[in-house]
């Protein structure tokens, strides 16, 4: 997988229903002498984004520079929305003012933020046409800036049959782009886009088709996604994971979430991370199980709330990425290639016996140069043959566990022979990298690599850095 340390700051662009998602925390302690319904007892209040905005805010804490498009009520919620997005370095220059009320949602929280209410406010009217023109004209002149638009739809008004098929049409002039999270029933509307992203209970309506198992899932998507002419249905099917269906077989993955607290804002997470993703270069399998895991922290928060790259970070290594999975041998590495053939595959090899800053350095650059950094570890009698009888200081075994624990390395292979030159004839590698103090030596591979179209870089060497240096250290204290 490409590296999470590597985010690169894209613009995306969001358009859709934006909303004020109020708080008002208390308790109840009585039931009303009025009717038999609870007192609530109001003790503070904050307010955040939702909806579309709740989209931009995740894709600020993904680190990307974020424009939203859309329409708020000259009143004091609108201007309390556009207000919290500038604070929180979201772009405002596409919203607009109309004269309909800002969207409100209005939750009331008791003790162990249990939810006891929810008041709406909101105004549905579709956009107008005066509106509609300005806002695709606006996207017109500014269109070249963006790498991705993300279409978030509450079915608040924004997103009309007219606005919607005007903003895919003038991206798809310009090869980027559109994702959309659905909600409406007129299939027609989201005609186009690239990824499409509903729910269980979405496809099934959008779809007019069962979705109680997995084969009628696959079918409904493949159904929506010819009807649509996209290139991805991801389907959302909440503790049971998400399916993705394109060109390729379907591919299923289990929710992340082990503790669900609240559900709120957790379909805007996925659809920000997997836009984060998408124009970082990842994979779509690969976007998409960042995005699991997003949305799996999300659910465990309470109320509207952000995810943060470094929370994925610590969810991703620690369930899915355990460092014994990275340690492969036998036929996984006789079929590395073949079970790889879409990736730019990296190989470098080393005794590793003692890590240090210039091994760091060397890894990190190594794996910078492809997809997949596969590292060929010498076993302790092919370390004794090369470095000596004390050698190595520590076991096979225990360097591999530290080079799997590595998040930028994808694969460790322990080999027995002096040289990993049958290993590299196995993997097959793109590049093969060695660190800048083998520029005056042979390198075992090289030859081959080169006559199968792969190249050899050279990464500098850091100076003063080296397990023998460190060891002298050791004997002289």
């Amino acid at each position: 997988m490409k590296s999470l340390n590597n985010i690169i700051r894209k613009n995306i662009l969001v358009i859709g229903d934006i909303m004020l998602d109020k708080y008002y925390n208390g308790e109840v302690k009585r039931i009303s002498p009025e009717a038999p319904v609870p007192v609530f007892s109001k003790k503070g209040e904050k307010s955040v984004l939702g909806g579309a905005a709740n989209v931009a805010a995740n894709l600020v804490s993904a680190l990307q520079n974020v424009y939203i498009m859309a329409v708020i009520g000259n009143d004091e919620s609108g201007n309390k929305l556009k207000t919290i997005l500038k604070k929180q370095g979201i772009k405002t220059d596409f919203i607009i003012y109309t004269n309909k009320h800002t969207t409100e949602k209005i939750r009331f929280l008791a003790s162990n933020n249990q939810q006891v209410l929810r008041l709406d406010i909101e105004d549905t009217r579709p956009l107008n046409s005066d509106d509609c023109t300005k806002m695709l004209h606006d996207l017109n002149t500014t269109i070249k800036k963006f790498d991705l638009i993300i279409l978030s739809d509450y079915l608040k008004g924004v997103l009309t049959y007219e606005f919607t098929q005007g903003v895919i049409k003038i991206a798809r002039e310009n090869n980027i782009p559109v994702i959309i999270d659905v909600k409406d029933l007129k299939i027609e509307k989201y005609k186009d886009a690239y990824l499409i992203k509903p729910n269980l209970k979405e496809l099934e309506n959008l779809s007019g088709m069962p979705v109680s198992n997995d084969k009628e899932i696959i079918e409904a998507s493949r159904y929506l996604k010819n009807i649509c002419n996209c290139r991805y249905i991801l389907t959302t099917c909440g503790a049971r994971g998400m399916v993705l269906v394109g060109d390729s077989e379907p591919y299923f993955i289990k929710s992340a979430s082990k503790e669900v607290f609240d559900v709120t804002g957790a379909g805007d997470t996925t659809i920000a991370y997997l836009a984060a993703c998408i124009v970082n270069g990842f994979t779509m399998k690969e976007s998409v199980n960042i995005a699991n895991y997003a949305a799996g922290i999300q659910v465990s928060k309470v109320g509207t709330s952000s995810v943060y790259w470094e929370e994925i970070r610590k969810s991703l290594y620690s369930k899915r990425y355990k460092p014994d999975n990275k340690l492969i041998s036998g036929k996984l590495v006789d079929d590395f290639r073949k079970n790889n053939a879409d990736k730019k595959i990296v190989f470098t090899n080393g005794c590793f016996d003692i890590i240090h800053a210039g091994h760091v350095n060397y890894l990190q650059e190594a794996a910078n140069l492809g997809d997949i950094l596969v590292v060929g570890l010498n076993s302790d009698m092919s370390v004794k043959k090369l470095k000596g009888p004390e050698r190595p200081i520590n076991t096979e075994l225990e360097r591999a566990r530290i080079m799997c624990s590595l998040e930028y390395i994808d694969y460790v292979v322990i080999f027995e022979e002096e040289t990993p030159l049958d290993l590299i004839k196995k993997i097959q590698p793109d590049v093969l990298a060695k660190g800048g103090d083998y520029s005056n030596k042979y390198v075992v591979g090289k030859k081959e690599v080169e006559a199968n179209g792969g190249i050899f870089v050279l990464i500098p060497f850091t100076e003063g850095q080296s397990t023998t240096n460190i060891i002298k250290k050791i004997q002289n204290i």
